[in-house]
């Protein structure tokens, strides 16, 4: 009888009875706005899977994040605003990281968790900035702000470049199933940031199909201003996500993890276009309503009550204090966080106090502050979103102590991010021991002589027009560790222009090799366009080995220029590659 009795006791111990710490799945869209779901209203397209994370969750009513897409996934990795941690820019360094933030998926692992990211990164490639230096496990994806082709491309796998395998959203839920199923027996955190609906404006055909002649019955509260193709092609790429969303969802299910797993959806931005937004004013880049309001979805059955609607207001900087507290998390060695802990709201406990914050926004040279009532915009209007949450009448006259209250703190707010985010003087570093791969794309080089960039948004542009031995591409760079690398570089050129030497040189350091293999190439990503993109085409790049060079550690231009040309032109030229052969 006293064995049984301790035998019961020991079984019903807390500490053998407590349940493993939840997964974590954290799905972010990009260029999709709060009103590109059915569950918003927008009869125009259907998407039920995401709307089921409301009906069997939370959703918010009011959730902001930045006006474009590097700066909110700075401020979600680490809850704080974005201006804190060097985030400026979408392209060329500016979206970089700073290396002294602590990134939600630092915490995680700390914790244990197994960490994988699978898509859209934008805040810096180059190790330590890369994924894989920034707490992620694994990642499957690209780092830049855009990508050029959306059909199997060119991607990379922890900093090696690799093929993908069908249309990319569909490539990296593929990839974040895996890695559920991989790490089904631990806790996992999985983010899954989709690089659609940005453009190219590309879909599969089924998604496609059903739009191409739909009749679309909601639009943007300024229908002349909407781009047809755009527009549907956007809503196609919508209820693509939400298939997806679909597959990771019943993959839970499957594995049983359904019960042990929160699962949160939100979007980066407001909409890339014009089209259905529920009358709100402003759309991607504006830090009106519009620009800055996204969905925030969240479901963790049997914690969460089913069908909450929460109407504190929230931002992306809440996210880490809040994941962090429904997981059971410490925040070790994150600094001084300005987003809020919103888990006793989630949970249906008082958020009163969270209701009467203050909620920043800034881009640039523009920024707006939201209150549960007003919003202050840029130019000093003062519109109150109760009774006119399209912000059409300026209210600033009547209400002109809430106006001049609210343009005080906000001007506050902007001097202390400039302040903040001070003069970048970071060069790219490569190099670094912690990963054996670098990549240095022709998105972060300046081009010098006649040498061209294929389009004036960098982030998946080449170069071109190389025609004479005064030309060169340039790095800053800052080498980590030196040592010995094997230099590869990614390019295309005509059989006609095959023999140029080319040169690349790090300081003292020189290495010389010819091109002597044509590799020929159409522009590539027209054929698979539903609508007319402003972002460059890609080509079909293929790899050429240059040899080895010896790299000294420290600050340094890295360059690229021809000796000889015996043809019109050396190549063109998309990225090159270092690949740690020893350490010294």
């Amino acid at each position: 009888m006293i064995f049984r009795l301790l035998a019961a006791t020991l079984l019903l111990s807390p500490v053998l009875l407590q349940a493993r710490q939840p997964n974590v799945v954290v799905i972010l869209t990009d260029d999709q706005g709060w009103g590109d779901l059915s569950h918003s209203g927008n009869t125009n397209l259907s998407t039920p899977s995401i709307d089921s994370l409301a009906e069997e969750g939370a959703s918010f009513d009011r959730f902001y994040v930045c006006p474009v897409c590097s700066p909110t996934r700075a401020e979600f990795l680490t809850g704080r605003y974005h201006q804190r941690g060097g985030v400026y820019s979408t392209s060329a360094g500016g979206e970089r990281l700073d290396l002294d933030e602590t990134t939600i998926a630092d915490t995680f692992k700390k914790a244990g968790y197994a960490t994988a990211a699978f898509g859209k990164w934008h805040n810096g490639m180059q190790y330590p900035y890369h994924p894989n230096g920034r707490g992620f496990d694994e990642f499957y994806g690209f780092c830049s702000g855009h990508w050029g082709d959306y059909f199997s491309p060119m991607l990379e796998h922890n900093g090696e470049i690799v093929s993908g395998k069908g249309f990319v959203v569909d490539d990296f839920t593929s990839r974040a199933i895996d890695f559920m199923e991989e790490n089904r027996d631990k806790p996992f955190f999985v983010y899954l940031p989709y690089n659609t609906p940005h453009s190219p404006m590309q879909v599969p055909d089924d998604n496609w199909d059903r739009f191409k002649d739909k009749e679309l019955t909601m639009h943007h509260r300024e229908p002349e201003r909407e781009e047809d193709l755009h527009l549907r092609c956007a809503l196609a790429m919508c209820e693509n996500i939400d298939w997806n969303v679909g597959r990771v969802l019943a993959k839970l299910d499957k594995l049983d993890l359904r019960d042990d797993t929160i699962v949160i959806y939100f979007c980066d931005n407001g909409p890339n276009g014009y089209r259905w937004n529920g009358g709100m004013k402003g759309r991607k880049g504006s830090t009106d309503e519009g620009g800055v309001r996204s969905p925030l979805l969240i479901r963790w059955p049997g914690k969460i009550e089913a069908g909450k609607e929460i109407r504190t207001p929230g931002t992306a900087v809440d996210l880490l204090p809040t994941l962090a507290e429904m997981a059971d998390v410490p925040l070790i060695g994150a600094k001084d966080l300005d987003g809020e802990n919103l888990a006793s709201v989630i949970f249906g406990n008082d958020g009163k106090a969270l209701e009467k914050r203050k909620i920043y926004s800034g881009w640039k040279t523009k920024s707006s502050v939201r209150t549960p009532r007003f919003r202050l915009d840029y130019e000093g209007q003062l519109f109150d979103m109760q009774s006119d949450p399209g912000q059409h009448t300026n209210v600033a006259a009547e209400h002109s102590e809430e106006a001049a209250e609210l343009s005080q703190a906000l001007e506050s707010w902007r001097k202390e991010m400039i302040d903040e985010l001070g003069e970048d003087t970071r060069p790219f570093v490569i190099a670094d021991p912690g990963m054996d791969w670098t990549q240095i794309p022709a998105r972060d080089g300046i081009p010098h002589g006649g040498i061209e960039r294929s389009n004036k948004f960098p982030n998946d542009s080449f170069f071109t027009n190389w025609t004479s031995t005064e030309d060169a591409i340039a790095w800053d760079v800052e080498v980590a560790e030196g040592g010995e690398f094997e230099a590869s570089i990614y390019y295309t050129c005509d059989a006609s222009n095959v023999g140029s030497t080319i040169e690349l040189s790090c300081g003292d350091a020189v290495l010389s090799g010819g091109i002597t293999q044509a590799v020929e190439s159409e522009l590539v990503g027209a054929e698979d366009d539903r609508s007319p993109r402003a972002e460059s085409y890609t080509q079909n790049w293929e790899p050429m080995t240059l040899g080895t060079i010896k790299l000294e550690a420290g600050k340094s231009i890295l360059q690229l220029k021809a000796t000889e040309i015996p043809g019109d032109e050396v190549m063109d030229f998309r990225l090159l590659l270092l690949k740690r052969v020893s350490s010294f």
